[in-house]
């Protein structure tokens, strides 16, 4: 049976897809950073200057009663372009940001049963570095692969747990939001009245600024004579949207319009940002318009030989 390796941060994305409340943990070991003298810290919050060096600790527990080898590695965090959670690059993916700057003083690190260790990170920003947010995460990854059952198929998994690295580097702070490539896929009947009609609304929300971006988003239908025929908001857009990531959603709009001209319009908004892009669409049943297309023609040509025979008589 086919054997398929696969590195698996479910665990560590379950705790990284919102804003960090506690460490992270996948059950089995923890990262988080080391206590100060606030108390416990759930994330590694970081403000630098350009060409800055700082320093951190974080500390990895083992809560199983064997002894836990585990590869550290810091890596860039991206928004995946389906849903919007908040993901990681994979450690053999190009970092360019955080997760190119950031580095433990050892890449492996053993823990002895039910125990910690503290291990110093140290986060070099060099002197080009893009002022606003670069967000990532410290990963401890176990590198054995477990077999797990996924009906016939066998598969190879390596779990990992990341705590998450807020860092802001020093500068202007650019806001931008934008909703691109709206559009709108229309399911009618043919005939109306003879069934469900629904529409998918589909866009892009573009954070095109350099700080991270909590957008809200509304979604409102006006038809003729600017009749509202729909207005909500919507619960699909990421919590967090990442400096210059792109995440495509759609919206289902059950009971569409049938016979209508309607204006669709989305608007995001996130602090210090503002948004809207609209599209028109018209929604007529074709097979109902072909017929009485077909019929006015045919009304039309024995109204012209009704014409022409009085002509001919005389």
């Amino acid at each position: 049976m086919r054997m398929l390796s696969v590195l698996l941060l479910a665990a560590a994305l379950l705790l990284l897809g919102t804003p960090a409340a506690r460490p992270a943990d996948n059950g089995s070991w923890s990262v988080q950073p080391a206590s100060g003298p606030s108390g416990e810290r759930p994330s590694l919050y970081l403000f630098a200057a350009p060409g800055t060096t700082l320093t951190d600790k974080v500390t990895v527990t083992n809560k199983t009663a064997k002894p836990l080898t585990l590869r550290l590695y810091a890596a860039d965090a991206y928004n995946t372009p389906r849903d919007g959670g908040f993901a990681v690059r994979d450690r053999g993916e190009k970092q360019r940001s955080v997760g190119a700057w950031a580095r433990t003083d050892r890449d492996t690190v053993t823990v002895g049963p039910r125990a910690s260790v503290t291990v110093p990170l140290t986060v070099t920003v060099p002197d080009d570095a893009e002022p606003g947010d670069h967000p990532g995460a410290l990963i401890a990854l176990d590198e054995r692969v477990e077999a797990v059952r996924r009906g016939a198929l066998a598969v190879g998994v390596r779990r990992a747990v990341g705590a998450r690295i807020h860092l802001r580097v020093n500068g202007p702070t650019v806001p931008a939001l934008s909703v691109e490539d709206l559009r709108i896929d229309q399911d009618r009947p043919l005939v109306p009245g003879t069934g469900t009609s629904r529409a998918v609304i589909s866009y892009t929300l573009h954070n095109r600024g350099n700080v991270t971006l909590a957008p809200a988003v509304a979604l409102r239908a006006e038809g003729l004579f600017g009749r509202t025929l729909l207005e909500r908001g919507l619960t699909k857009p990421p919590a967090e949207l990442l400096p210059r990531q792109r995440v495509r959603l759609t919206e289902t709009w059950d009971g569409a319009p049938e016979l209508d001209r309607a204006e669709v319009e989305i608007t995001a908004t996130a602090k210090g940002t503002r948004e809207s892009a609209a599209v028109t669409f018209l929604a007529v049943p074709w097979l109902l318009a072909g017929v009485l297309a077909l019929l006015a023609a045919a009304g039309g040509a024995l109204w012209v030989r009704a014409r022409r025979r009085p002509a001919r008589d005389d």
